[in-house]
């Protein structure tokens, strides 16, 4: 099976090392691969999906044909001005990306155990000790991957570091409630209030979202409230002043406004996908100032993050 994964295996994307926007210190993010959600604004494409995949840059590309000779189960296909990736009959068995030595054929997502990941990432403890930072587990989704999620977190704590769970909120609570234990901070996005307007923009209602931000409040745990802004979604004054009213009354830390951008745009084409978003505005450095000085009119603290 394509996406298959045990307690002691997950499917990852990225290891990115020297992060500093994904929680206090310096980090080490981990992204996993996998997500319920369909936000029209993903940047990360290759992450939605819980198995490898293949990227296929087009441009890079010299026709040769050395990829449909490996192929097994015919999934390439050539003609006179490109070459097609058939996804569904590919067995992700990577012979094309091993002969093509102009490396317009990659993977994107690997298994990796427990242990593979730890390694990886506490290559790095000396800056993590001097800078206050530690593991962030982002997505994708990571708990849709839970038992993974919930083991490689239990292991970073046993090696006391801190750990920052980046999380859609999208999730059962009981699933939820077990990864708190091991989590010392939350980045949960909070993409809109209304129901409607959240299902429309990304996929899926967000009452369990909601109930699961309360989950972590109730709990102690200490959130950094993270906002997409979003042409045509959320970039109002109005919507703007709603949030920091609601988020007022709760005991979160801050809160971070990202704004949209266009930089993995090029990922879709490479994974045979139409980008969701067209021809739409941007949001500009003096909106996103005004929307930052509203939500600190109520006492909260606000950043700008990118």
């Amino acid at each position: 099976m394509k996406g298959s994964q045990t307690g002691n295996e997950g499917i990852i994307f990225n290891i990115q090392r020297y992060s500093i926007h994904d929680g206090p210190g310096i980090r080490t993010t981990v992204f996993l691969k996998g997500c319920p959600l369909r936000c029209r604004w993903c940047s990360n494409p290759e992450s939605i999906n819980p198995y490898p995949e293949i990227f296929f840059r087009q441009e890079k590309c010299d026709q040769c044909g050395k990829c449909v000779d490996v192929c097994t189960p015919k999934a390439i296909t050539i003609s006179e001005s490109s070459i097609q990736i058939n996804r569904v009959k590919c067995n992700l068995c990577m012979k094309c990306e091993d002969i093509c030595s102009l490396d317009a054929i990659n993977h994107i997502g690997e298994k990796l155990t427990i242990n593979e990941v730890v390694t990886e990432v506490m290559r790095d403890e000396l800056f993590y000790n001097n800078s206050g930072g530690g593991v962030t587990i982002s997505g994708g989704e990571p708990l849709s991957q839970i038992e993974f999620t919930l083991n490689l977190l239990k292991e970073f704590k046993k090696k006391s570091l801190h750990t920052t769970l980046d999380t859609t909120g999208y999730a059962n609570g009981e699933d939820l409630d077990k990864i708190l234990s091991y989590t010392d901070l939350l980045l949960f996005d909070i993409k809109h209030l209304n129901p409607e307007i959240h299902q429309k923009g990304t996929g899926v209602a967000n009452e369990i979202i909601l109930k699961n931000f309360e989950r972590c409040l109730k709990k102690g745990k200490k959130v950094w409230v993270r906002v997409p802004v979003i042409p045509d979604f959320n970039d109002s004054n109005q919507y703007m002043d709603k949030l920091a009213n609601f988020l007022s009354k709760k005991p979160i830390e801050k809160i971070s406004l990202l704004k949209y951008h266009e930089w993995g745009r090029h990922k879709y084409k490479y994974l045979d996908r139409i980008y969701p978003l067209k021809d739409i505005n941007f949001v500009s450095d003096e909106q996103i100032q005004n929307f930052k000085n509203i939500i600190e009119t109520y006492g909260l603290k606000a950043t700008i993050d990118y």
